[in-house]
């Protein structure tokens, strides 16, 4: 009981100096540094964060990577999850798939579901590998994607994908998708 009390007035008291420092429109006035709370952001720590790539390309990197220089990276940092060949493992397959959709037994892989390559790259930039997410160069990530893109049969072996080049690969479940027509929704 006495913890609970103890929490409901460090709530109580946090929101009531909250409201201390903030002004009409509910945003922190000038003087809300005086509690010794938070402090500004600056741009450099944004754009740390600020790492997601949309479907046209908007956002991808500086850097470029091969088909070769894929299968190194796939086979050093990701085949132990999804397979040598992106079979499957402990985590899902990534090559095969194609034309499986509308079966009773769908296999949604790179090849098969994933509509741009461009969010192809934001997803392996931003969330593998699993045990480090983020910890792949652009460089990397651009080989790692080129090399899956290869194993599915998207694009020819010798290919170097770039800003520029990627956003122009044409996956095959591009058009599968039914557009979002609310406001504000990619």
């Amino acid at each position: 009981m006495l913890k609970t009390l103890v929490a409901v007035a460090t709530i109580f008291a946090c929101g009531a100096a909250y409201a201390d420092g903030a002004n009409a429109s509910g945003s922190v006035s000038a003087d809300s540094d005086r509690y010794g709370i938070g402090k500004p952001i600056d741009n450099a720590a944004i754009a740390r964060w600020n790492i997601d790539v949309s479907p046209d390309g908007r956002g991808l990197p500086a850097g470029s990577g091969t088909v070769a220089a894929g299968a190194k990276v796939f086979a050093a940092k990701c085949a132990m999850c999804h397979g040598k060949a992106g079979e499957g493992g402990i985590g899902d397959p990534l090559v095969g798939g194609a034309g499986t959709l509308t079966s009773a037994k769908p296999r949604k892989t790179v090849g098969s579901y994933w509509p741009y390559a461009t969010t192809l790259f934001d997803y392996i930039r931003r969330a593998m590998p699993y045990n480090a997410p983020e910890s792949l160069s652009a460089d990397e990530v651009y080989s790692v994607s080129a090399w899956l893109l290869y194993k599915n049969g998207i694009v020819p072996e010798h290919t170097t994908l770039d800003a520029r080049s990627l956003p122009r690969v044409k996956m095959p479940n591009r058009d599968g998708f039914i557009p979002d027509p609310r406001p504000g929704a990619l």
